[in-house]
């Protein structure tokens, strides 16, 4: 009774804190708003395009811009709060606060049975209910032996990590239909990093089960080549393979593809630092010409290097002595100038 009790006060008094925050007073305005709205603005128009691109020609220079606009975003401080609106900001706190106490007293003198998992974040409260709902999506799979219901249970047992049983489920659902991205990728990553059943810690895959495992993956990709989550294991795979270069651009058509999506955020800063350390040139690009020119030469702010025609000496000429918008570098160490050339010159045979 008393611990009820002492619940109960402390979560009135947080509702109370939680609520009257807003009376305190208003927040300064967000200096970057402009900016962030141009952003906004020119990411949702180029999606807009990406979605009805009548020419597929087109489609890496929209993307390429696209995720340079988010790079640009990512860039900006977060936002401040809304600034304060006066007696009706005042009005709405106040109503928020008499609700919030009826609410909360309503719940503790009735004993809401679903307490503890309001109580979690909105993803582990899923998680609960998800691996709630395992044994009855177990059963009616293995009762009907229908795809729908195999896929059902697999998707429920792979986001809450019971990971042996997303083997199971999927791998059921692939035997009724060999062409099921969701399946293909999700097996094919299970595979390749061979996590327990509890999703601690992962086995080494053999060289053939590897080989495997990625074919499974890259199957899903051809099949579903605009799913995020085709991009972002596709992206996974190849830099375990140490194909960082092919990783990157799937990684990063992942984050076009999902701009609010950040699980491949520490994977592309890692393969970006190897590239650097392991490639001198990549290294003098990056912190010279890549806020221009964008992090593969692609096109920025500045004219996209890769489909530059320029010859070598031409190229020194450039970066040494300037031209146009562009700043001269004339303070590049030979060595750091000759590795910056042969980067360029390899982008230039590689093409766009």
């Amino acid at each position: 009774m008393i611990f009820g009790l002492t619940l109960f006060v402390l979560v009135v008094l947080a509702a109370l804190w939680l609520v009257v925050q807003p009376l305190r007073g208003s927040v300064p305005a967000d200096p970057d708003a402009p900016e962030r709205a141009r952003l906004t603005a020119e990411r949702d128009r180029l999606y807009a395009e990406l979605s009805n691109l009548p020419d597929e020609a087109r489609r890496p220079d929209f993307e390429r811009r696209a995720a340079l606009t988010l790079r640009s975003l990512d860039a900006l401080p977060p936002a401040p709060p809304p600034r304060e609106r006066g007696g009706r900001t005042r009005t709405l706190a106040l109503t928020g606060l008499a609700l919030a106490a009826l609410v909360t007293a309503a719940g503790a003198v009735t004993l809401v049975p679903r307490w503890q998992l309001a109580s979690l974040g909105a993803g582990e409260a899923q998680d609960v209910r998800d691996v709630l709902a395992l044994p009855g999506l177990r059963r009616k799979a293995e009762a009907t032996g229908d795809k729908g219901a195999y896929l059902a249970w697999g998707r429920a047992a792979f986001d809450s990590a019971r990971y042996a049983q997303a083997v199971i489920a999927y791998g059921n659902a692939l035997k009724l239909d060999p062409r099921q991205p969701e399946a293909l990728r999700r097996l094919g990553i299970l595979l390749l990093t061979r996590p327990d059943a509890q999703g601690q810690g992962a086995q080494q895959p053999s060289p053939e089960e590897a080989r495997q495992a990625f074919r499974l993956i890259q199957a899903a990709a051809g099949l579903a080549p605009n799913e995020p989550e085709s991009q972002l294991l596709l992206g996974f795979a190849l830099a375990r393979f140490g194909q960082d270069q092919g990783a990157l651009t799937a990684l990063e058509r992942y984050r076009t593809l999902d701009p609010r999506g950040r699980d491949a955020d520490e994977l592309i800063t890692a393969i970006r630092a190897r590239q650097n350390e392991t490639d001198p040139g990549l290294g003098v690009y990056a912190a010279n010409c890549a806020s221009c020119h964008g992090p593969n030469g692609q096109g920025g702010l500045g004219p996209n290097l890769r489909a530059s025609t320029l010859s070598r000496e031409a190229l020194r000429g450039v970066i040494v002595n300037g031209k146009g918008a562009m700043p001269a570098y004339p303070n590049l160490k030979p060595d750091e100038l000759n590795a910056l050339l042969d980067v360029l010159e390899r982008w230039q045979k590689e093409g766009q």
